[in-house]
């Protein structure tokens, strides 16, 4: 148990680290305006702080530098005082601005996260076998030409566009439209029963033959990793500004080329009700126990959906990552809830 003092000292020397990129000595610590020890005082707890593991020594002259276990509390000290945390920036992710498709929606966040923390950005769409059909929109867009548009519980939109031998009749459509919200509200997204309710001996052959030539709209939904987790930004972590601080990049790289195994570990996550990280080598993949992650989830208010990201060195600016990765999940969650709504 760290003592007040040793708190203050630990989140003074983290802090200076990740604003300089140097190692922090103890005269550094010493005149810095929040500190109030003699350097005496400050020498002895900051030799306290190595031997419990909070801090290391590159080398016998040099000043101290975090540990992950260092990174780890400065954190938990930041999360426990929102005071502490800066504002999110005004307008910079305002969902309520973008176009209202889930996909473009998702986009604009990784790329807009990205630009505010200057790291990696990562967003995990809400995987389609877990959603059920909300509503279903059957709309004419020329007399031969229908496009059926199904909205899932999860917010996502899916589009497809029919072309007919001859014109559609528009009462046909006013019925399928009516027949196929009362039949296939709250089945699963390619869910087997669909297909019953598309082929039901109580429909006419006129009702059967059109629905069967829509049923591509419902049966035929896939997921596949890269369409599930968003990505932006590598170039801009890959910097010389930052490769003083990535020293197993390539291995960094092959994490995000590999994209099925970071999804399976973000999602992993889904049960965390507030922001999480995996700092140094607390990762769950190898490829990644040189940086730290920073996410948190966004959903409906009864489950999460997906999680909103950022993969950066372990010294980055934690405070701006954390409101960062935060703002953007309630962004993503008011989004989902007024696409559900609608």
């Amino acid at each position: 148990m760290l003592s007040e003092r040793q708190r203050e000292l630990l989140g003074a020397v983290v802090g200076a680290y990740v604003e300089e990129g140097k190692p922090v000595g103890s005269q550094a610590v010493a005149a810095l305006p929040e500190v109030r020890w003699s350097p005496s005082t400050i020498r002895s707890e900051l030799s306290a702080l190595e031997v419990a593991g909070y801090l290391s020594h590159p080398h016998t002259s040099a000043g101290r530098v975090p540990t992950d276990t260092g990174y780890r509390f400065y954190v938990e000290d930041l999360l426990a005082s929102d005071e502490r945390l800066p504002a999110p920036r005004a307008g910079e992710l305002r969902l309520d601005r973008m176009r209202r498709e889930v996909d473009e929606a998702i986009r604009d966040t990784t790329t807009s996260l990205s630009r505010i923390t200057d790291l990696i950005a990562l967003v995990t769409a809400p995987p389609i076998h877990t959603a059920t059909i909300h509503r279903v929109e059957v709309l004419q867009l020329q007399p031969r030409v229908v496009m059926v548009v199904v909205i899932a519980s999860n917010g996502g939109v899916t589009k497809r566009i029919f072309t007919f031998a001859g014109e559609v009749d528009p009462g046909l459509l006013t019925w399928a439209g009516c027949y196929l919200n009362e039949e296939l509200a709250g089945l699963g997204l390619g869910a087997r029963m669909i297909a019953g309710k598309l082929s039901s001996t109580e429909l006419s052959e006129t009702e059967t033959r059109f629905l069967g030539e829509l049923s591509g709209a419902f049966t035929d939904l896939e997921e596949s990793a890269d369409d599930s987790l968003h990505v932006d930004g590598a170039a801009r972590l890959l910097s010389t500004e930052h490769s003083a601080d990535l020293p197993e990049v390539h291995e960094l790289m092959r994490a995000l080329e590999a994209r099925v195994s970071l999804l399976r570990a973000l999602r992993s996550a889904l049960d965390e009700r507030s922001v999480f990280m995996w700092i140094g080598g607390e990762n769950p993949q190898p490829e990644l126990r040189s940086v730290s992650v920073v996410a948190a989830n966004y959903g409906l208010g009864y489950r999460n959906l997906g999680s909103v990201g950022v993969i950066g060195p372990l010294r980055m600016d934690y405070g701006t990552a954390i409101a960062s990765v935060r703002g953007a999940a309630d962004e993503l969650s008011r989004f989902f809830e007024a696409v559900y709504d609608d």
